[in-house]
């Protein structure tokens, strides 16, 4: 990651701004063409150096459903049972713990009834137990991680 992609991942981290051009806008922050800016993110994502870029929605206020989830996964079998969890577009993000319950991940769901049903799937593909754990209250809290250049 040079100087401009750890800018960019900075920058990016703060939000788009709302306006009719956001690229445009953060181009011009970075003091770089659009189309490198655009490129740059896209190898990030494709290199895996980002996992996800998009918007943040809180789906109980639109409808929907959140839940942060955990399982098993056998030590032989982690990774798997990461990709077969991974592969269900209402998982949000996952993430390896040193715990018993070494795999957490967060389901969200356009209604609150598809929770379940994704869980169960997630079982019967995994062959795991998922534990449950909805989401009861909110708290903000902003984190933004600085970014430093590696090459």
């Amino acid at each position: 990651m040079d100087s401009i992609d750890a800018r960019l991942v900075n920058t990016l981290q703060a939000g788009l701004p709302v306006c009719a051009r956001p690229f445009d806008a953060v181009a011009a922050t970075l003091d770089v063409p659009v189309d490198e800016v655009l490129s740059r993110l896209q190898c990030l994502l494709d290199d895996k150096v980002l996992t996800r870029f998009g918007p943040m929605f809180n789906a109980e206020k639109i409808g929907g459903a959140l839940s942060l989830c955990a399982l098993q996964a056998p030590a032989g079998r982690y990774d798997e049972i990461a990709e077969l969890v991974n592969a269900f577009p209402e998982v949000a993000h996952n993430y390896e713990r040193d715990h018993l319950l070494n795999m957490w991940f967060v389901v969200a769901t356009e209604q609150p009834e598809q929770a379940a049903v994704v869980i169960r799937e997630i079982e019967q593909t995994s062959g795991c137990q998922v534990y449950d754990m909805p989401k009861q209250e909110e708290f903000f809290i902003g984190l933004q991680l600085t970014v430093q250049e590696t090459s």
